[in-house]
């Protein structure tokens, strides 16, 4: 539908930017209505643990046996949702775009497109096309309309994709030529030992396992993504934040655990402790913005380091956790980085040094801000608290490997977090009212519409978190179960 859509934009000349912005909006609410459909038909009974369901497969390129193969399992459906979710928010979020609309809603079309294949793919030729297709829509949309040093931000971010791609790619033909088969169920199925020598499994996992912390990002490979989301415009930080970031978190469980359940294991102290890097690393410096999307951007990068904490404890109820944990963050950091961009779009300033008292002059955006940063410091009810109690207890308490100590120190992660967000609330909404912001407006009914819809989900998934930790469970139980979970 978004690629359709996008076609049409382009094929029809003398649309009004009216026009494409509702066209863009149709084309994004149908993935969305049809993702809730599929979660509501979702077969989650115990037979179906671990099956795909609403699979397409058909033949693509017989010389290499690769397939258009998608489909959803328990591990994959949140995902879905999430990325369609966004991507109907965004449309809302960009709706005071002017500047060359056309090519902005073409582009985020493209991209929302790929992002869903990314997580419906189940053929890994498939999957790379669609993980790299992203590559150009984000760097048209920062380059373009970003701000700041915009054109540095989307060369690196360019950079640093292409360089995670080529790892990914390498990993892809080793399996191939060593199975001869592109179906990642069926890679998943097999013993890979038996096929490849354990010095050529170990190369593969870090080919992948590289590919992938680009994107998440992991320290020390994370230097694009404050550049990218503090240039980026408001909407494009959202998608960043809320769904390409995920792709390395899912990918990680879909192909390095799943797939390389032996080398998940062995590398586990290693990357555990660039859990903990990830998580103080990320919070300290968090603490030293002054920019208020840099600052948010960085605290993402703490945030991943919880995610990777709780896939490489091995245990199910860690994977589970670090799954809704990024299915939450999504939620959440969309929310700031939304509301962030209202905030810069009404004053005309981002330095969190320049505001003060912002709750008397605009009380709907200072709600706004502040249940996002709830649920950012995982208060009980949000979605951040339940998804961060189950990495954390899944990974303490892991039979698998002995998380113990990394779980204890990214625990002080939680401090951090209270400390930069609560900070931040202060300094922006707080104090003194500045006279110069007497005139600003507060946010419009559209601003607080799509405000609102994330802040339901957020305690929504908070309150009943089962809602998805049965959905994951399922798809998750099967990978668990190669660790003796």
């Amino acid at each position: 539908m978004p690629i359709l859509a996008a076609i049409g934009i382009v094929a029809i000349p003398h649309l009004t930017p009216r026009a494409i912005k509702w066209t863009s909006l149709v084309a994004l609410t149908i993935p969305l209505v049809l993702s809730l459909i599929v979660f509501v038909l979702f077969d989650r009974s115990p037979n179906a643990a671990g099956t795909i369901q609403f699979a397409e497969k058909l033949s693509w390129i017989q010389l290499i046996n690769a397939h258009y193969f998608v489909g959803v399992d328990g591990l994959s459906l949140p995902f879905f949702i999430l990325t369609t979710l966004l991507g109907f928010l965004v449309v809302l979020i960009s709706w005071k775009i002017e500047l060359r609309a056309k090519e902005y809603f073409v582009w985020i079309l493209i991209l929302q497109a790929a992002i869903t294949g990314v997580f419906l793919s189940l053929d890994l030729l498939l999957f790379f096309v669609f993980w790299e297709l992203e590559l150009i829509p984000m760097y048209f949309l920062i380059a373009i309309w970003g701000t700041g040093r915009k054109e540095y931000s989307a060369i690196k971010y360019v950079l640093y994709t292409l360089l995670g791609g080529a790892f990914i790619l390498a990993g892809i033909l080793i399996l191939f030529f060593a199975t001869g088969s592109l179906d990642m169920t069926y890679l998943a199925s097999i013993n890979l030992g038996e096929v490849l020598k354990t010095g050529s499994l170990a190369l593969t996992f870090i080919f992948f396992f590289l590919g992938f912390a680009i994107k998440l990002p992991v320290f020390p490979l994370h230097t694009w993504l404050p550049d990218a989301h503090t240039d980026a415009p408001t909407a494009v930080s959202v998608i960043l934040a809320g769904t390409l970031l995920k792709m390395g978190g899912y990918a990680m469980i879909r192909i390095c655990v799943a797939m390389f359940p032996d080398q998940a294991h062995n590398f586990a102290p290693v990357i555990l402790g660039l859990a903990v890097v990830n998580v103080l690393y990320g919070g300290a410096i968090t603490l030293k913005q002054t920019d208020i999307k840099r600052l948010i951007a960085f605290s993402s990068i703490s945030h991943m380091g919880f995610v990777l904490l709780g896939i490489f404890a091995l245990s199910q109820l860690s994977i589970t956790g670090a799954s809704l944990l990024m299915f939450s963050h999504g939620i959440i950091t969309g929310l700031l980085f939304a509301v962030t961009g209202i905030i810069i779009h009404n004053t005309h300033e981002r330095d969190l040094n320049k505001f003060g008292g912002l709750a008397r002059q605009t009380p709907g955006v200072a709600v706004l801000f502040i249940l996002g940063g709830l649920g950012a410091m995982a208060v009980p009810l949000t979605s951040g608290f339940i998804s961060e109690v189950m990495v954390f207890l899944g990974s303490f308490s892991s039979k698998i490997i002995d998380a113990r100590i990394f779980t204890l120190l990214c625990l002080l992660g939680l401090l951090l977090a209270a400390g930069y967000i609560l900070w931040t609330i202060q300094r922006v909404f707080y104090g003194p009212p500045q006279e110069r912001f007497n005139k600003i407006v507060d946010a419009d009914k559209l601003e607080r519409f799509y405000g609102t819809v994330f802040i339901a989900v957020v305690f929504l998934i908070g309150i009943f978190p089962t809602i998805l930790t049965n959905v994951l469970t399922s798809g998750i139980a099967g990978i668990a179960a190669k660790f003796g979970g």
